[in-house]
């Protein structure tokens, strides 16, 4: 009896670690998470960014690398290659905390040496601190114990995006690295799905303290100030996204103008500091700003402008100093405490509003 037990258990846990073997090399073969290779077979099948940027970092040799939250999702590598030569790659972590991003330029510097990191300082992200973290980040991914890899390798999500990846390449699914978790494509752009799609607060009796987010702000560029210090040869450029003027809109009624405005300062003034560092304030640029055509929401800008923030990188325009900040934050200040934010709801957008609603004209009284 013992002898056909052990003859059971043996054939048991045979059984186990061949389908386990099977899972193992499925996975590795079809690398849904770029892990191992970029196909050669099929275009990549793209599906979450915080899984499969480990891949792209690890199998893209770039000179330029752009990084960043969705405010950089559309911003082409094809582009900063055209503007800065040689390869370049783009990796964003939607919503990304900085502790995320930090493990994303750990890797990128320990798989080579980028000539340029052209990162997003997105201030929504900028001023907030790290208690919304959700461990999203697939750890194990970004580290350097291989050993760990089974967790990739055996793993019933992996299996299940082996089949989604090879189905959708079936079905002609795949994108090019340079299309890859791009979305503008697929979006509607305008001053007036900008409009509809905005949420405007009531105004707040009381505003934020100025300081209110200092601190989540000194945290952020601890992390940021690491990865100057700790790569003097590397170019950094930091580019504040254009928001739309709904944002400052966003920002005044909800009493938080001061203390955006107290974060901005201290993030531009400690990182004007750093040899390696170039400031960009596309955040102040009136004319596109002001363009709702750009616009699909409050923040985040059209392909259009993508391209051309790259450009005006490159060509070192918009470039904020530890000479001009000061006056460039005070016209900024006074423009949007200044500006005629009831006249963007006019008479044309009221027509397209009622049109869609199938209701009578209304003129909108502010």
């Amino acid at each position: 009896m013992n002898k056909i037990y052990r003859r059971w258990a043996c054939g048991f846990l045979a059984a186990l670690l061949a389908l386990l073997s099977l899972c193992a090399g499925v996975v590795y073969t079809v690398d849904p998470c770029l892990y191992y290779r970029i196909p050669a077979r099929w275009q990549p099948v793209f599906f979450n960014e915080r899984y499969q940027s480990a891949g792209m970092i690890r199998n893209v040799p770039a000179d330029t690398v752009i990084l960043g939250t969705s405010m950089a999702a559309n911003y082409r590598a094809s582009r900063a290659e055209a503007v800065f030569g040689g390869r370049a790659l783009r990796i964003t972590i939607p919503d990304g905390y900085y502790s995320e991003f930090d493990q994303a330029v750990d890797l990128i510097f320990r798989t080579g040496r980028p000539r340029r990191v052209i990162f997003g300082l997105d201030l929504n992200v900028l001023i907030r601190d790290e208690s919304g973290l959700t461990g999203a980040m697939p750890d194990y991914l970004y580290d350097q114990n291989p050993l760990n890899d089974v967790k990739y390798l055996l793993n019933k999500d992996s299996l299940y995006y082996c089949f989604y990846t090879l189905m959708t390449s079936r079905q002609g699914g795949g994108r090019t690295l340079d299309e890859g978790f791009t979305w503008d494509k697929e979006s509607a752009w305008g001053r007036y799905e900008t409009l509809r799609t905005y949420r405007r607060p009531d105004p707040v009796e009381t505003a934020l303290p100025a300081g209110s987010y200092l601190d989540n702000v000194d945290g952020n560029l601890a992390v940021l100030g690491s990865w100057l210090r700790e790569h003097p040869d590397t170019e950094f450029h930091l580019f504040l996204p254009p928001y739309s003027i709904l944002y400052w809109d966003r920002a005044i009624r909800k009493g938080e103008l001061e203390a955006r405005f107290a974060a901005l300062e201290r993030a531009c003034r400690t990182l004007l500091s750093y040899d390696n560092a170039r400031l960009y304030g596309f955040l102040f640029d009136g004319e596109t700003v002001t363009d709702l055509n750009h616009y699909c929401d409050y923040i985040h800008h059209s392909e259009e402008v993508c391209a051309g923030v790259l450009s005006d990188i490159a060509a070192g325009k918009s470039l904020l100093t530890a000479e001009n900040l000061e006056e460039a934050l005070a016209q900024w200040r006074e423009f949007v405490i200044n500006y005629d934010y009831e006249s963007i709801w006019d008479q044309d957008f009221w027509d397209q509003w009622n049109a869609t609603h199938d209701a009578p004209p209304v003129w909108y009284e502010g």
